[in-house]
């Protein structure tokens, strides 16, 4: 073949280094989900639902109360109780007691928490062991018919706990670095201690599962709550100050003083509100958790603290939102645990457009939001322009050579014809101004003969 002198024709250039790569579908909604909380957020977000303080804070513990008895029924680890508890808080502060009965809430939250922690548990299985501990007279099986109904609103329930809690499983389990703090406060060996060891070790694990029942789980760390739980056990059981030295410096300890203030304070709340209610309550007199509550209530007006750390002033929630109204399937015969169960698991997501995705890095979701922000962004260019109208000339009258209302010629009815009218019998007409006529003739002034 003969080689040809021109010249290859040149090829398509280069794509740009921005669009190297496909940008692909848009971002959707992004979904950041959060381990922790502050108080002050967790207040905001609680008015925002109509927080009604008596009644949710009750329902919290006895929320609490029946994943901890329907776990240890089941025999699962105290981890498994420990991630409950936290979904089960998550839940709850985002969506109001109307919507769901906490008995629903408490039995998905050990179900999802029961996947999470790779110690499955059938949906059956749970609603089972909760029915037996409501009725000990009515022995079932996780196969009875009676669990049906129930069992598709937890599995219902279990999709909408996943996009609340964002599919972020970490949780904080406090009580095996409990133990490690407790035997080096007790080391083994010792015979003149190992007594006060056990009991002082007995109180603090009781403790640990206590503090589920409050919110200091969603807001503090590992180290936080174990350096709380020892600070307050040791102040109730009067123990050496020394062996609590080494624990002194919270900063050592990942943690803050403040931070361990508040979750301490956050304990004695829930043994001086709701004694009788948790474990560690019953073991002491109300006076003694008042005792301790006054003395670090002193210890923080000395130190110059805020009761909540990280509180800001300028931010704090807004006016308290009206309660939400009372709902008829917040009661217990409306609750998964009862044969009579037959309510759907409502979903109520925000309407907006898009697919929801969760992203656990804030950067890479920012960064995605900036790459496709570009192509959804509209400019407009303003402009100022003067355009002269014509005034429109005045439209002729209508009809001008017709009578009637829009004939200005049109001057109305009339002086006789005001009071014609319709003669009662022959249907003649007369006038209203004429005499009286009769059968004999005779008349008024203007009238003749009938």
């Amino acid at each position: 073949m003969p080689h040809s002198d021109r010249p290859p024709a040149p090829g398509p250039p280069p794509p740009p280094a921005d669009d190297a790569k496909p940008i692909g579908p848009p971002s959707g909604i992004l979904a950041i989900p959060s381990q922790w909380n502050s108080e002050q957020g967790l207040q905001q977000s609680l008015k925002q639902i109509g927080w009604d303080e008596k009644r949710e804070d009750g329902n919290r513990l006895k929320g609490v109360q029946l994943i901890d008895a329907v776990r240890q029924s089941l025999h699962l680890p105290v981890k498994t109780f420990d991630t409950a508890a936290i979904y089960y808080h998550k839940f709850r502060v985002r969506f109001p007691s109307s919507d769901y009965n906490y008995e629903d809430v408490a039995l998905a939250a050990l179900f999802v928490a029961c996947k999470a922690e790779d110690t499955i548990k059938k949906s059956r299985e749970i609603l089972c062991a909760a029915h037996g501990l409501r009725q000990p007279h009515d022995r079932k099986t996780p196969d009875d018919k009676m669990f049906e109904a129930p069992s598709r609103l937890i599995i219902s329930l279990e999709r909408h706990m996943l996009e609340t809690i964002g599919f972020d499983f970490r949780v904080q389990y406090p009580q095996k670095l409990l133990i490690k703090m407790a035997r080096k406060m007790y080391p083994r060996g010792d015979p003149a201690s190992d007594g006060e060891g056990k009991e002082f070790l007995r109180v603090a694990y009781n403790m640990s599962i206590d503090m589920y029942k409050t919110f200091a789980p969603v807001k503090q760390t590992t180290f936080t709550m174990a350096l709380a739980i020892l600070e307050l056990t040791a102040r109730l059981l009067g123990t050496d100050p020394r062996r609590t030295q080494p624990f002194q410096d919270a900063a050592s300890w990942h943690s803050s003083r403040a931070c361990v203030l508040e979750t301490i304070l956050d304990l004695l709340d829930l043994y001086t509100r709701f004694q009788k209610g948790t474990k560690v309550g019953v073991r002491f007199d109300l006076q003694t958790f008042m005792d301790v509550k006054i003395e670090l209530n002193n210890l923080l007006a000395a130190e110059k603290r805020e009761r909540y750390a990280g509180w800001c002033d300028r931010c704090g929630p807004d006016a308290a939102a009206p309660a939400a109204p009372a709902d008829a399937r917040s009661a217990t015969p409306g609750s998964a645990t009862s044969p009579a169960a037959n309510l759907p698991a409502k979903r109520k997501m925000p309407p907006a457009e898009g697919t929801q995705r969760f992203i656990f890095d804030a950067d890479q979701a920012r960064q995605e939001q900036a790459v496709v922000a570009r192509y959804f962004h509209d400019e407009y260019e303003e402009h100022e322009m003067e355009v002269e109208e014509p005034i429109p000339e005045p439209e002729p009258p209508r009809n001008p050579g017709r009578g009637g209302m829009g004939n200005p010629s049109y001057r109305g009815p009339g002086p006789g014809e005001h009071g014609r009218m319709n003669h009662p019998r022959t249907g003649r007409q007369g006038h209203g101004g004429g005499g009286r006529r009769d059968r004999r003739g005779g008349g008024g002034g203007g009238g003749g003969a009938y």
